[in-house]
């Protein structure tokens, strides 16, 4: 499966996680590491369009094509989340999904929907996983973000 990250000149030929270690995120409390894809590339930008004040266009930044190996995945279900879920800052209850599935590294990816587009997917990676050497950083390519975006 190929899958797709936004990410700044600094850490764009790595995918460590070490970035969601640092800052936590919708998926994982801070201090453990876990890499954020998403499945599609206009996905990935508007993750990043949600997170930029509007005004600024992100520069600097960098699409990685990142393959994932045919591997059983853990999926999270919409269905079974709290109804706030998607809510900014973090539901605690999602980070709690998120690092259950990092500790018990019984799966290498899980699959959540994307809070900000209904119907679609991101897809998590576990770098401490015994299959992680499997992920294959495939390409990367400057990435321009459409002005049209971050103007008012």
């Amino acid at each position: 499966m190929i899958v797709y990250r936004l990410t700044t000149q600094k850490y764009k030929d790595e995918i460590s996680g070490k970035g969601a270690e640092i800052n936590g995120g919708r998926w994982n409390n801070k201090g453990r590491q876990v890499i954020y894809t998403g499945e599609s590339r206009a996905l990935c930008t508007t993750k990043i369009a949600v997170h930029t004040p509007l005004g600024i266009v992100p520069m600097d930044y960098y699409l990685q094509i990142i393959e994932l190996p045919r591997v059983k995945m853990f999926e999270v279900s919409t269905r079974k989340l709290n109804p706030n879920w998607r809510n900014f800052p973090h539901e605690t209850s999602t980070k709690l999904i998120g690092d259950k599935f990092i500790d018990g590294r019984k799966y290498l990816i899980m699959k959540v929907p994307s809070a900000v587009i209904q119907d679609e997917y991101n897809y998590l990676v576990n770098p401490n996983h015994k299959y992680y050497s499997k992920v294959k950083l495939l390409k990367v390519e400057k990435f321009e973000f459409d002005k049209r975006l971050f103007t008012k």
